[in-house]
Formats: structure tokens, sequence, C-alpha cells
């Protein structure tokens, strides 16, 4: 499959970085959410990535011009009609994918690659959902996308050979290093990771550490380039607790129990580097 053409749903930090790079690699691009202040927003944070990339001299100015004028912004998702290939970028919510797979099933030829940017949830529910489980796949970017260079790749129970290929393959043309991965609550990089970062939570609840000292201890006892509570607020505390619950209840083991303070956290609304609180302040 000869893959030109590619749509985004969500123009979010991680729906506009996959657009981002999708654009820079030569892909005509169709950014898609529900609302236009949404896909105003994305294209705003896409132009300024790649005119920061321009300024470090990794892309021209030219490339930049090129770039933003291979993505089309819009608010109706018809028009992904014609699309052979769209990734999903939404929230990470199974009610918001599920209903997103049903509509894209709907619209979209059954030839088409329906992938999904998940963090957590299973490829082979989404799956489920659609007329076409064997062209469903996950399509896991890291952020900021278009700096990171790993995309975990994940089948579901039904994902065909060909399709595994079409991701690989594409995630090799973006610069991208593709690392297949089996179907499971968080995958690897989530399943080892939000734990690490829930205990050093409760670190914080059970008054160990500060939040300083615990970060202190990672990054120069364990040569992380960022603490593990800096990298949650980096994140989103929200998106940390949903991918918690994921875990706890896919796996049913209490050590993925998410810790309470990030629940109290979360319902303050100290969602971390995007509300401005978390566990510093920006």
């Amino acid at each position: 499959m000869d893959i030109q053409r590619v749509g985004v749903v969500g123009a979010g930090t991680m729906g506009n970085g996959i657009a981002h790079v999708f654009a820079r690699s030569g892909f005509d691009v169709l950014l898609c959410d529900v609302e236009q202040r949404f896909v105003d927003r994305g294209l705003e944070n896409i132009s300024k990535n790649l005119e920061r990339e321009a300024a470090k001299g990794k892309i021209t100015a030219d490339d930049k011009t090129a770039a933003l004028k291979r993505i089309r912004a819009v608010t109706d998702y018809a028009q992904l009609s014609s699309y052979e290939f769209v990734v999903e970028a939404a929230t990470e919510k199974l009610d918001i994918k599920a209903q997103i797979f049903r509509e894209l099933d709907r619209l979209t030829s059954p030839q088409a690659i329906l992938a999904s940017n998940t963090s957590s949830i299973s490829i082979t529910k989404l799956a489920g959902l659609t007329k076409r489980p064997d062209k469903v796949i996950g399509m896991h970017f890291f952020n900021p996308v278009p700096v990171m260079k790993l995309v975990e790749v994940i089948r579901g129970l039904a994902t065909s050979e060909e399709t595994f290929a079409v991701v690989r393959d594409l995630s090799v043309k973006l610069g991208k290093t593709p690392v297949e991965v089996k179907d499971a609550p968080g995958f690897v990089s989530n399943r080892v990771l939000m734990p690490l970062l829930n205990e050093a939570m409760y670190a914080v609840m059970e008054g160990v550490a500060t939040p300083e000292a615990v970060d202190e201890v990672f990054k120069l006892g364990m040569a992380h380039p960022m603490g593990p509570l800096t990298l949650a607020d980096f994140i989103g505390l929200d998106v940390c607790l949903d991918i918690m619950r994921v875990l706890l209840s896919g796996l049913g083991d209490p050590k993925y129990r998410p810790c309470p303070l990030l629940i109290k956290m979360v319902d303050a609304g100290w969602l971390g580097r995007k509300s401005g609180q978390g566990f510093y302040k920006y």
C-alpha cells in the first residue's frame, strides 16, 4: 500500500506532533478535531515547533513552509472518507476512542488502515468495534513526537501481517524506530514506566522525600534526563491516572493501584504543566 495522505484525529499535543512529523516527511495531512479552536491551536503549535527546528538548522525555512502547506485542518470528520490511513490521537479514555473508531469505520473505505496512538488501551478491543479488525493497529508515538525516535507498533489479536508491515514501514519513513509489541495493558512503555511514577508519588505522599529530592535521586543516581515527578507533570497527571486505572483493570494486580495523592491532585485540577500546577508550579 502506497500511502501519500494521512488523516490525524485529535489536534492536541500528540495529534499535532504526529501531523507535524508526517507533513515534515512529505505526506499530505488532514488534521481533525471537534472544534475549530482546537485545530487552530494545533496548527499554531505545529508552526512554532517547525520554526524552532528551522532556527536550530534541523530543517530549512523552505522545509517549514512546505510542511505547513501539506496540512489541512478541519472539524468535519466526513472529509476523512477518501483517506487510506488514519491515526487516532484523542484523549486516553476508552469511551472517546470507541466513539471515534466506530465513526471512522463507518466513514472510511473498508481497505483503510485505522491506527491508534493509545498508550495503554487494548488494540484488540478497539478493533472489535469495527468491521475491519485486521486493519486496526497501535502506533504509539512518544512526546515530544518530532524529537522522540520510538514508535511502539502494537498488534491486536486480528491485526494482519500486511497492516503491521505498512505501519512499520511508515514509521521508518518518518525517521522513527518501530518496535513490535503485543497487545497487553500499557504495552511495554507504560506498563514499566507508570508504576515507577506512581511509586514516586507514594514516596512524596508518605513524606519520604520532597518532589525535588525524589527527582534529584533519579537524575543523579540513575542518569535520568528528568525525574519521575517532572516527567509525570510533563505527561499530564490526568493521563497518568487514566493509564494506572487501565493497568489495574486489565491486569488485576493491586500493585497498579493509583496513588491516592495522584487522584486528589487530578480532582483538584492539578494536571501538571498544561494546567500550571502539578508536583511543581509552572
